[in-house]
């Protein structure tokens, strides 16, 4: 049991340290975003807090890296609400072709992952949690690689879309 909890504590680990690499790199591809400014926010901040989860995960019993969470998930769940309504009643296509629909799918990534390490502390990550995160961390880099490898997906999309990838 001591060596299974340890193993998924080192996997918790790696997925947190994975994620901040996602986060990392949703920031970087905002730079030429027509409101990067804040899109680089939205994800710098998961970024610097999941690689704070990722060094020592017993980080997010401290205060100030809960309240800091706790506001990013709040104004990702808004934000969350108010692109879903905007592709409810304005989608023309799979929401992937649309620009609120990829900005929507990150910021449900940011809710979860967020609500995934406040919880990490309390309760060790083991099971299903564990397999939510470790099915998070690679579902960004398959999906990356899957637009990459899609060139007619990508056809759509507009010019500050294409030419980061």
């Amino acid at each position: 049991m001591a060596g299974s909890c340890l193993a998924s504590g080192r996997l918790w680990r790696f997925c947190s340290l994975l994620m901040a690499v996602f986060f990392g790199l949703a920031a970087a591809v905002q730079i030429n975003d027509p409101d990067a400014e804040l899109w680089i926010v939205i994800y710098v901040v998961p970024a610097v807090l999941t690689l704070l989860v990722g060094l020592n995960p017993s980080i997010t019993d401290n205060i100030v890296w809960r309240s800091l969470s706790n506001v990013c998930s709040a104004v990702c769940l808004l934000g969350t609400v108010a692109l879903g309504f905007s592709l409810l009643t304005y989608a023309e296509s799979n929401i992937l072709h649309e620009e609120e629909g990829r900005e929507l799918f990150g910021l449900v990534i940011i809710t979860v992952w967020m609500s995934l390490c406040r919880n990490s502390a309390k309760n060790p990550l083991c099971g299903i949690s564990l397999m939510v995160a470790v099915s998070l961390s690679l579902f960004p880099f398959v999906t990356w690689l899957y637009i990459y490898m899609n060139s007619e997906m990508r056809s759509s999309w507009p010019i500050h879309c294409k030419t980061v990838i």
